[in-house]
């Protein structure tokens, strides 16, 4: 099933979401961000749906447009973060701030060598982390993408595109469930 397949699924009620899926997959769409990170932070998201239609569609999208490392990171994005997004909205959410001193004891090594560029597996992260809703790790992948040269603009095209694969996900949903 490909983007379009998705889009076609589509009732009226997702019109805004058919046109905005147009729309961010494209560097025009996606201002300061280039292809490849569109395709990532597009595959990431996906993934973090969990919507298997979503998924497909994305894979098919991005088939032969970034590598098999990039994919690699997507996966590995959506994966590490439903842990650490998990883990650290807990200690930002709970009263009791002592748990925010604790050391995680988590393994993270992927984060710290993700097998493509930095800023590209933060940028696969922070659509994750928005998708997942941790204030935290948003905060850690915002400051991380800045640092390492991207815009405000780039950063706020990466969580359009996580909001709009998000909102496709939820209209596959319902009117399979319709």
């Amino acid at each position: 099933m490909s983007v379009q397949n998705i889009k076609s699924r589509m009732p009226d009620y997702a019109k805004d979401i058919k046109l905005n899926l147009s729309s961010v997959l494209s560097e025009e769409g996606a201002e300061g961000l280039n292809q490849n990170q569109i395709y990532g932070i597009a595959l990431a998201s996906a993934y973090a749906t969990k919507n298997q239609a979503v998924i497909e569609a994305l894979t098919i999208e991005t088939e032969g447009n970034i590598t098999a490392e990039e994919i690699n990171a997507a996966k590995a994005a959506a994966t590490i973060m439903g842990m650490n997004n998990v883990y650290y909205r807990f200690t930002h959410m709970v009263r009791d701030k002592d748990y925010l001193g604790l050391p995680a004891k988590l393994r993270m090594n992927v984060i710290g060598r993700p097998g493509i560029e930095k800023v590209d597996f933060e940028l696969y992260s922070l659509a994750v982390s928005a998708i997942n809703g941790c204030g935290m790790c948003l905060e850690a992948h915002v400051n991380e993408v800045i640092k390492a040269g991207i815009s405000k603009v780039g950063v706020q095209s990466t969580v359009r595109i996580a909001a709009v694969i998000n909102a496709a996900a939820q209209a596959i949903v319902i009117e399979d469930y319709s």
